[in-house]
This record gives C-alpha cells, structure tokens and sequence, in this order.
C-alpha cells in the first residue's frame, strides 16, 4: 500500500476543476459559519431591540410618567450596549479554510483532504501509483456530490428561557395589532426639542374606543376635516412636534379645566411633556389642532346607552319547588351581568295567625342571572331556575327586580315583578302544618310559643300518623324547643327551623312500606293539587308518582293467590291494567285542558275502582255474614273517613284562630262556622247509630261483640265533639274527634277478626281451616275463560275452551291472552304458559 502524506489544508492542493465544482457549496457553507456565529454572538442584543420595538408598537410609553420613560430607555440602551460588548468580544470572523474543512467533513472519506494529500512511499512502483490514481478518482467523484452545510443555529443551551423566541412573538404580533409608527413617539421624550424629520408629519393623533366596543384604533392623520363619530370613553392621543408653541389644540368634546391663558373659541389642551396631549371623549364638539398643518373636526360622540331587560312570559313553578323565569336583555355593546333582588311584599301578605306579628327584618335575596359563557351578548335570551322553597318569602309575595349591566357600568332595569315566590308544595296535610310552622318561625322568634303548642297537637297521637318515623322526631323536636332558652338565637332558631323542614318532608313522603299505602297516598296527593289549582310541572309529577305507585300494587297483586271462593257467578267485577291506564291517561288529557271538575270525576271514579279491586282481593266473604257484613264494613271505613275529614277542618279552623283555642271571629274549616260542622259532626253519629242498628258481623262471637262495644264508645264521643262545637271549643272537640277515631278503628280492627274467624269454620260451625285446594266450589261456577269446573274441585273440562262458549266473552280473553304475551318484562314462566294457551287456541 502506497504512503501517503498529508499537506496542510489549503486551496492550493486542489485543482482549478475540483474548485470550480466547489464554489457554490463552499461559498453557502461559509454564509452559514457567519449566521452561525452572528446568532451565537449577538442573540442577546437582537432580542432586546425586538422586545423595545413591540413594547413601543403597543404604546408602553404612554403608560408611564415622562421620567419612567426616559428611565426605561436609558437602561434599555444600556443594556444593548452591553450586549454589543459582549458579542463583538465573542464573535470571530470565518475564513474560507474553516468553511472547506466543515465542508470536507460532511463529505465521507474526507475527499478535499484526499485531493490535497500526494504519494510518499512506491511512487515509482507503476502498481502503486495506480491504486493511487483509483484512490483519487473516487474522491474526486464523492467531491461532485457535495453539498453545502447547513449552520448550527440552535441556541438552547445558550438561551433556556427561550427569549429569543419571547421577543420575535412579540414582534409578530407588534406588526399585526400594533403601529411600528408609534415608536417614533419615544423621541419626543429625548432631553430637547424632538424636531420633526424633513417631510415627516408635523403632528399625529390617535383614537382609542374603549376595548369593550371592539372597535379600531383611528389614525386621526388619515382623516380629512369634517365630522367624526368617536364612542363616548374614547381616548384621543396627539402628539405635536416642531417647535413649541408652533401648533396647539383645542377642543370642546373633553371636560377639563381650561388654563388660565386660554382663548378663543375653544378650551387650548395644554401639551404634557413630550408635546403629547391626552383627552377623553365625554361629549359632541369641536376638536381642532390650530397652527401651521393643522386641521379642524366636528367630534360625534355616540354615547354608550344603557341595556334593557325584559321579562318573557310568566313565571313557572317545577314540581320540586324550583321556579323559573324567562328574561331576554339587549345592550349596544353587550351585555356583561345581571341579578334579580328579591323583596318581600308586605302589603300583600295576609297577616294572620304566624305572620300576625311584625316581622324580623329580612335582607332581599338577591341572585346572579345568567349569562351566555360565549357568543354576542348584544341580545340575549335566557331562564333563570332556582329553588328558594327554604326561605321564608316562599309562597309568599315578592316584588322582583331584574336589572343588567353593561362594560361601562350603565344599568338598566325592569319593571318592578309582583309575584308569589313559588316554594314547595306539601300535599300531605301534616307536612303542610308543619311546613307552616316553620314558616312562622322563620317569620317571627316570638312564634315559638304558639307553633310549639300546635305542633304538641299534631302530635298528640303518633300512632294515628301515617309516618311514624315522622312523628317520632316531631316529639323530639318539641321537647327539645321546650328546652330552648328565650329569646331564641339566629343559631337555635335557623336549627329548629332546618328540623322542622326535614321531618315536614318526612311527612309528605312518609315511610310507607306496602304497595296499597303507596297508591292512597299518590292519589290523595293528586287530589289535593288539583283542589289547590298546582301547577302543569306539578300535575305531571304526581301523575307520574300515582302511575308508578299503580304499577306497583298491580304487579303485587298479581304475585298474590285467589281465592276460588271469590270466582262463582261471574258477579265479581274483574278489573284489567289497561282499564286503569285509560282512566288515568283520561285524567291527564282533563287537566292539560283545564277541566279541574272533571278531573276530579274520573279521580272518584278511579278511587271507587281500586276500593272494589281491594275488596275484591280481600278476605272472602263468610257464608253467614253474606254481602251485608262486607257492606257494613265499607260503611264503616267511609264513616272512618268522613270523621277524619271534618277532624282536619276543625283543626284548620282553630289554627286560624287567634288564640289557638276558639274558632276566632265565629270562623272556621273552609269558610264554616263551628255550627255547620256541629251539624256535620250529627250527621256522622247518625249514620254510625244506623250501622250499629243493621247487620254487623261476628253476631254472638267476643270479636263482634267486642267491636260493638268500641263503636259505641265512639258513637259517645262523637256526641261529645259535637257538643264542644256548638259551644266553639274546637281544641275540645278535636280531642273527641281523635276518640272517635280511635274507637271507630278498634271497632273495625275487632269486626273484621270476628269476620275472618266465622269464615275459617267450615259450614258456620268452627273448626280448623281447611286447605285452600279442599274449600267448596260453586258448581255453577265457571273459570275466567268460560270452563266448567271438573270433579273434586277441579276446574276444567274435557271441551275445548273456545267451542265451550264462543261468546264475545272467549274473544275478551283471547285478546288479553294476546297482549298479555307481547310484554317482555313479564317472567319467563308466565310469557311460556301464556304461548302454550295461544297454541290451544
């Protein structure tokens, strides 16, 4: 192998062709050592130039006083000098020879280097100089494919804050919103008069709109004399140059002081330092820059006007309680806040009974409108909901005052809306009074007295209360108020408030367990908010609630066995869901359209329905006691209902009774004096004396008789309540009442074990009762689908079901049979039987 040795790397080892093809690349890749060590050296002072350049684009210099402005650019050009310092001390020239060794370093094998070198060892060995000679050929062929080299300009190791890249955003955003012409501006702030550069403007003028109007910055050098229209809030910028005195302005649109010397038609800005003059647009005028180059507008100051809001439409209460409110608002530049004050209407508020007394003083609630988080807000249209059912305005009357606000801090306002604060509903008449109670609590500390007396009433007898878990924290509740020193606390009273509150929505929703409680009581509910006018949200909530309270007892009453007693002589009125979903979707339809009365016809006509299908799937009826028994009984649950009925107007009459324990002003129940339900309170006795008169059962049984005993003792104190109505003691003949009740209920309660003892003995006559598949059966008696009953009890025959009686009937049967079998979520055991009747048929 030839020896090869190496000259120093110099252009004077390559031939004029290998240079020829190497200018190009060696003349870019020399550019790109000067970018690299330019970037490298001065990247600190370039950053600065382009960060003041933006700062004054955007105008920071009019931010500051003269002195801060001066102060900013001597240390801003003292640092560019230094920056200069440093990078000229940094920075070294490239020579042609470092960019060919770069150059020959990006090129594999080195081929200028090869070029350059010459044969030392057997350079007269004709084999070795022609290995030789193929070695320079194929490095003279790499050195055609050079290209040039692209400079390092990363600078991260340097830079880590990355200010270079700060600075060259800030420039680009500079030349898109800002005015590099602005710069200028900070020569007038240089020691001396800043004299203006031949053929440059004598004068300049800006107009800024407040931001909020989105509108442009005017150039008030490009505008020719004439009228101008400028939003109110405007600020107007001029900066004069030349000598002073030689130009002035003068204007009328701005309220400021005139100086001392000024004269003339207009008010003469004086000039701040700098000769730059400042205004602020507060009116229409003249604005007028007087002198040599001048020129003259008329300023149309088009004012900010305030936003309107309206109210859309009346306001709606949801069925928790919540109301809500439509509003549409409009602004010429948009909309920014708005809230609602709400204030109680004290001369609306009927005072008596809680409210009776002056009440505490109360601050307006007041709550945020809202507001589109994007978009235009020139013109909006929103609903406010919220659930104010806890304060002590609800239900009551309010005046509420909407009012927005707009970027300038005009406000505009609606008129005045008078309104009943919507709040929760309490149907239950329990729930209710205490609702009430806190009400009057809430309305007035010295209430404590009187609700405590009440509410030891209400809760005279829990075991009469439908919740019991209710009952139970109201007695506790009350001991605890007993307890409570006098005057109350803000605490104590806003605690025995929030108790109240709670068990007044135990109350409503109560803790009951079965199916058939569930059901009275959505159709109690139902009823009450269609006698108290409830509103549409309202109506559809508990229409929903007693539609799923019926799903519910339907479906438990299909898990229960019947009693084959129950199925002879097709006397017995069968009742299917479908029946039950028409009368309810009929009772909707009437209430969407208004039809409260008859509404209430088809509730009636669903309460006797589902009272036929209880009676139906209660005990069966004894052989001695017949339809009698069972009919005394259902007169005793309506006279049951009755005396419960007239209890709750007694009470309400002596509630609003002043002193809690007379009817007050002879008034009381709905608008009946203590006579009319003396009179009502004798018709009830009446009608229990014809029961006692007529046929009960368990005749000569110590049930029956027993039962007989209880319903004489409340026939006693019905006589006794009517009495105490007669003579106004209401709070007297509520305690009868509730003894009448009592005694009416035990008498029942023991009626009814006497009549399910006489039905266990087989014949009349006692004995065990026998098994359910070994009871007698009517042998007249057909099943549901029309079949005879076989031997030993069994039912069915031998015939073909639908031969057997191929009445309208069979075809009733077959097409709930049908529909039957189309629901899914029936069970499978069910969904199999019901397909195997369809394949018989």
């Amino acid at each position: 192998m030839a020896e090869q040795r190496h000259r120093p790397e110099t252009e004077g080892g390559i031939g004029s062709k290998a240079l020829r093809q190497l200018a190009w690349p060696l003349r870019l890749t020399h550019l790109g050592l000067w970018a690299e060590r330019l970037s490298r050296a001065f990247w600190p002072l370039w950053t600065l130039v382009l960060l003041a350049l933006s700062a004054a684009a955007f105008g920071l210099q009019d931010l500051g006083t003269h002195l801060q402005v001066q102060t900013g650019l001597a240390l801003t050009g003292l640092l560019a000098l230094l920056a200069l310092v440093l990078g000229l001390r940094q920075f070294r020239r490239p020579t042609r020879a470092e960019a060919l060794n770069r150059l020959d370093a990006s090129l594999p094998g080195r081929p200028i280097s090869a070029l350059q070198d010459q044969q030392l060892i057997g350079a007269r060995d004709p084999l070795s100089e022609g290995v030789w000679r193929v070695h320079q050929a194929r490095m003279a062929a790499r050195l055609a494919e050079a290209k040039p080299v692209a400079p390092d300009l990363q600078l991260s190791s340097r830079d880590p804050y990355s200010l270079r890249y700060v600075a060259l955003t800030a420039a680009v955003m500079a030349a898109c919103f800002g005015s590099f012409w602005r710069a200028a501006e900070v020569t007038g702030v240089t020691p001396g008069p800043a004299l203006a550069a031949a053929g440059g403007p004598a004068w300049e003028g800006w107009a800024r709109p407040p931001a909020y109007t989105g509108q442009p910055t005017l150039y008030l050098n490009d505008i020719q004399a004439g009228e101008v229209q400028i939003p109110v809030g405007s600020r107007i910028q001029i900066r004069l140059y030349g000598e002073a005195g030689g130009l002035r302005v003068e204007q009328s649109i701005a309220q400021v002081a005139p100086p001392e010397a000024a004269t003339g038609a207009g008010d003469a800005v004086p000039q701040g330092l700098g000769g730059l003059s400042e205004l602020l647009v507060s009116q229409s005028g003249r604005l007028e820059i007087a002198g040599a180059g001048g020129r003259e507008w008329q300023v149309i100051a088009t004012p900010d006007l305030a936003p309107e809001i309206t109210l859309s439409g009346e306001m709606k209460r949801e069925a928790a309680g919540r109301f809500k409110q439509e509003f549409t608002a409009s602004d010429d530049y948009g909309v920014t806040a708005g809230q609602v004050t709400i204030s109680l209407d004290l001369a609306k508020v009927t005072r008596r009974y809680g409210l009776e007394p002056e009440p505490e003083p109360f601050a307006p609630v007041v709550l945020d409108l809202p507001m589109p988080v994007k978009g235009n807000r020139s013109e909006i249209s929103q609903t406010i909901i919220d659930d104010l059912s806890e304060h002590v305005f609800a239900n009551l009357p309010v005046v509420m005052q909407f009012e927005v606000t707009d970027a300038a801090g005009n406000h505009g306002a609606a008129a005045p809306y008078a309104v009943t604060l919507p709040g929760k509903r309490f149907f239950d008449p329990t729930a209710a009074a205490v609702a009430e109670m806190r009400r009057d609590l809430l309305w007035n500390r010295e209430n404590l007295p009187r609700l405590s007396q009440l509410l030891k009433a209400i809760g005279y007898r829990p075991e009469e209360l439908r919740a019991q878990e209710a009952a139970k924290r109201l007695r506790v509740a009350v001991r605890a108020m007993d307890r409570l020193p006098q005057p109350l606390s803000d605490a104590d009273r806003d605690q025995v408030a929030a108790e109240l509150w709670a068990i007044a929505y135990l109350f409503e929703e109560g803790d009951l367990g079965s199916a058939a409680e569930r059901l009275e009581r959505a159709q109690q509910r139902l009823e009450e908010a269609m006698k108290n006018g409830a509103s549409p949200e309202e109506i559809d909530e508990l229409m929903k609630e007693l539609q799923q309270a019926m799903r519910d007892y339907m479906r438990e009453l299909g898990q229960q066995p019947r009693d084959p007693s129950q199925q002879g002589g097709g006397e017995s009125r069968e009742v299917t869901q479908d029946q039950i979903q028409q009368l309810l979707d009929e009772i909707e339809r009437l209430m969407k359209e208004g039809k409260t009365a008859e509404a209430m016809e088809k509730m009636e006509q669903l309460r006797a329905l589902m009272e036929n299908l209880q009676m139906q799937q209660g005990q069966g009826e004894g052989e001695g006691e017949g339809q009698g028994g069972q009919g005394a009984m259902r007169d005793l649950g309506e006279t049951l209902k009755n005396q419960q009925g007239l209890s709750d107007e007694a009470y309400r009459g002596m509630q609003r009774g002043r002193n809690g324990g007379q009817g007050g002003e002879g008034q009381s129940g709905e608008g009946q004096d203590p006579g009319e339900l003396a009179d009502r309170q004798r018709e009830l006795r009446d009608k229990l004396n014809e029961l006692q008169n007529g046929q009960l059962p368990g005749d000569g049984s110590e049930k029956g008789e027993a039962g007989r005993d209880r319903l004489g003792e409340a026939e006693r104190a019905m006589r006794e309540a009517e009495e105490a109505l007669r003579e106004g003691d209401l709070s007297g003949a509520l305690d009868k009442q509730a003894e009448a009740m009592q005694g009416l209920r035990e008498g029942m309660k023991d009626l009814g074990e006497a009549m399910n003892d006489r039905e266990r003995q087989p014949g009349g006559e006692g004995g065990d009762q026998p098994p359910r598949d070994a009871r007698r059966v009517d042998p007249n008696a057909t099943d549901p689908l029309g079949r005879e009953p076989g031997d030993s009890a069994r039912i069915g025959s031998d015939r073909n079901m639908v031969e057997n009686n191929p009445d309208q009937r069979a075809r009733q049967l077959l097409d709930e049979i049908r529909r039957r079998s189309g629901e899914a979520e029936r069970p499978d055991a069910e969904l199999n039987y019901l397909k195997r009747l369809l394949e018989l048929f």
